[in-house]
């Protein structure tokens, strides 16, 4: 227990007062005579003993009204746990600022980052003389105490929004590392917040406890700024189509657009930029939103010229939070794959089902087609010339010479694809297993396993891999069992650096990569070329088979290298930009979304560009050489959706998620001013005891005029 006046104690020697009082005051004794002296006497006796006690009473509770009175004054607190102190002690002090995009969140006319930083600069002023103080925020940096207070006020003055903000969990935990090191005693936290459940991840809590522990008796206090009922309107990510297309295709942008606590009629534009990267206007939607729904929004532009486009979709009007008002993209167009498919003969009877779900005949006739398909017999792969075509596929392949088997892999190694379907032709067993194959396949073959009653299937179970990629919208959805598989190859062992994509419903591969060099190899141990007038080995392509459809499209795209390149990023992300190898430039100048523009030299081994300024959300450009002879490059980032959320937490899950570490929450400076003084000194008695003190007084004075009546 402290006392804020401590001389006021002295004042409990004025309890000789009553009792000096109760001494003199005393009643004397009165003669009486009365012919019954004896019962007077016994009567007396009575009178004097229960005299005796109310006076005693009375002077009990004098007494204690002089103690309370004495003990009150001097404004005692009380704290169960943690260091006993005085306001004046110093302290080792870390000001948190949550510094993500959300902090931009206007109310009053004030973003929620200026309302924190206006309370941090008032607080600093009321931190005792000789404190250690820290200021950190949600960009990543090192934890350090400031040299005095004026740097720690100019630290905090100039706090700006950070694009890739880390959680306040993280930065917690770096400030309890911090306070461990100082030699103070008391140790104070001040989170200043907006109270969003998105800078608060709960799997990030058992950091937080593990740091508790080395700091004992450390207060946290959290500071709200936000606004307790937020009303926003907002954009979710952009889900690209591809973000490498053909240029005989169209493209889809999907987002969706929320609102918080408000509702209305919103307009979302579409915008592409022109070669002078002015924003060219190509679609508008319209969209009525209720309170705290969120409604699907597509745009679909079609064929577009060679060569990288940019763009950003964006609502019309402001609001409270403008950040998440505009997304950005960026898509390469390129001209149709070369796919080269081999066979063997009558090699138009094996490739037909192939072909026609990546290049079908409808769309190769209207020059809609993303794949140019040209096929062969296996017997012409030894002398053709394999540069043209960015893929390559195996359709039930004979035992090949190794010659071809090598020359196929060196097209790998330079960065190409190879996509090799098992069948029925695959006898004998032991030219696939050579070393020359082995270097493409995933592993030896063993044997065929067969399946006739059709209760096996392919089965994805982690849609993580870009092949996939389209059916994680549809998961749990997709109905494989409807096309079984009778028959596939079984491998003796994976060989190293190969795994499965997808695999069969028994765990069995099915679809299998390899990487070589700087390209890949897919396997599928079930054929797609199956004749209609044999036993089929599986009925995958066969009838409204949407499945197949996919995945095999996917497959090219995957190995052609579009699922290699990604043109779209987060803020902060490091950006890989792959160049052509043929292009010799040693320097590209590189425009960022606010026009800074800066040169970059590219990575001779990876043959591209590797950029880490990637902090301002926007789009990207990449330029070298001129303007009929250059490149003309870009990508886009934007902020993930998870730093514009203004879902708030409750204090009772705030608490939980910093357990055990003991937590107040304030919205202002006098709640603040509370706080401190609880978590300093602890909880005053004064207002207990000045209420003890007026029930003391009210029994006394009732008990006296009682005895006095009396």
């Amino acid at each position: 227990m402290t006392f804020v006046n401590a001389l006021f104690l002295a004042g409990i020697a004025f309890v000789a007062l009553p009792i000096v009082l109760h001494l003199i005051m005393r009643r004397k004794p009165r003669r009486f005579e009365f012919p019954a002296l004896q019962l007077v006497k016994r009567r007396h006796q009575t009178n004097s003993q229960r005299l005796r006690l109310r006076h005693l009473l009375l002077l009990l509770l004098r007494m204690l009204v002089i103690i309370l009175l004495a003990i009150a004054l001097s404004r005692p607190s009380i704290k169960l746990g943690g260091v006993l102190g005085s306001q004046e002690s110093p302290v080792a002090a870390a000001l948190v600022f949550d510094c993500s995009p959300r902090m931009e969140y206007r109310n009053d006319n004030i973003t929620r980052l200026k309302a924190a930083e206006k309370l941090g600069l008032w607080l600093l002023t009321q931190l005792p003389r000789e404190s250690q103080i820290a200021v950190l925020d949600t960009r990543q940096g090192p934890a350090t105490f400031q040299i005095d207070r004026g740097v720690a006020r100019q630290r905090i003055e100039r706090l700006t929004t950070i694009a890739n903000s880390q959680p306040l969990t993280d930065v917690v935990d770096d400030a309890l590392r911090l306070l461990a090191e100082s030699e103070l005693t008391r140790k104070e936290v001040y989170v200043f917040t907006d109270m969003a459940k998105s800078a608060w991840p709960a799997d990030a809590t058992s950091a937080i406890r593990a740091e508790a522990e080395k700091v004992p008796n450390v207060e946290v206090y959290v500071i709200d700024v936000g606004v307790k009922k937020p009303a926003n309107f907002g954009l979710d990510e952009l889900r690209l189509g591809d973000q490498v297309i053909s240029a005989n295709n169209s493209f889809s942008v999907q987002t969706k657009i929320s609102s918080t606590r408000s509702g209305g009629r919103k307009t979302v534009e579409f915008y592409l930029l022109d070669a002078n990267r002015v924003p060219q206007k190509r679609s508008e939607q319209s969209v009525n939103l209720g309170e705290n729904v969120s409604e699907q929004i597509e745009f679909r532009v079609g064929s577009l010229d060679v060569g990288t486009h940019k763009g950003f979709v964006r609502i019309v009007g402001q609001d409270a939070l403008p950040c998440d008002d505009t997304r950005f993209f960026t898509v390469d167009v390129k001209p149709a794959w070369n796919i080269l498919v081999a066979a063997p003969r009558p090699e138009e009877d094996y490739s037909l089902f192939l072909t026609e779900a990546i290049a079908p005949l409808a769309f190769r006739r209207s020059g809609q087609a993303r794949f140019e398909c040209k096929i062969i017999s296996l017997d012409r792969l030894r002398k053709f010339d394999l540069a043209p075509y960015s893929v390559v596929c195996l359709l039930d392949p004979t035992p090949l010479r190794p010659v071809i088997w090598q020359k196929l892999a060196d097209f790998v190694s330079e960065g190409h694809g190879v996509a090799i379907f098992l069948g029925r032709n695959a006898r004998p067993t032991s030219p696939f297993n050579q070393p020359e194959a082995q270097e493409l396949l995933p592993g030896k073959l063993t044997i065929q396993a067969r399946f006739p009653e059709g209760n096996l299937h392919l089965s994805p179970r982690n849609l993580e891999h870009p092949i996939l990629a389209p059916f994680r919208v549809s998961e749990g959805a997709i109905p494989w069992s409807v096309f079984p598989v009778f028959r596939y190859w079984q491998l003796e062992k994976l060989a190293s650096g190969a795994h499965v994509v997808v695999p069969f419903n028994n765990g069995q591969p099915a679809l299998v990569e390899r990487t070589l060099g700087r390209g890949h190899v897919l396997t599928m141990t079930t054929p797609v070329s199956d004749w209609t007038d044999r036993e089929p080995w599986n009925l995958l392509p066969v009838g409204e088979s949407w499945p197949f459809v996919i995945l095999s499209n996917q497959m090219m795209l995957y190995l052609a290298g579009s699922g290699d390149e990604r043109l779209n990023y987060y803020s902060g992300q490091t950006a890989v930009i792959p160049i052509d190898k043929d292009l010799k430039r040693e320097a590209f100048l590189v425009t960022t979304p606010d026009d800074v523009k800066f040169t970059f030299a590219a990575d001779p081994k990876r043959n591209s560009l590797v950029i880490t300024s990637t902090d301002t959300p926007g789009n990207y450009r990449i330029q070298a050489g001129g303007k009929d002879t250059g490149v003309d490059l870009g990508f886009s980032v934007n902020l993930e959706a998870e730093q514009t959320k203004l879902h708030r937490l409750t204090k009772e899950e705030l608490e939980e998620i910093l357990s055990p570490l003991d937590c107040r929450v304030a919205r202002n400076r006098s709640e603040i001013d509370r706080d401190i003084s609880i978590g300093r000194v602890g909880r005053e008695l004064f207002p207990t005891l000045v209420m003890l003190l007026a029930l003391t007084l009210a029994f006394e004075y009732v008990i006296s005029n009682r005895f006095y009546k009396e």
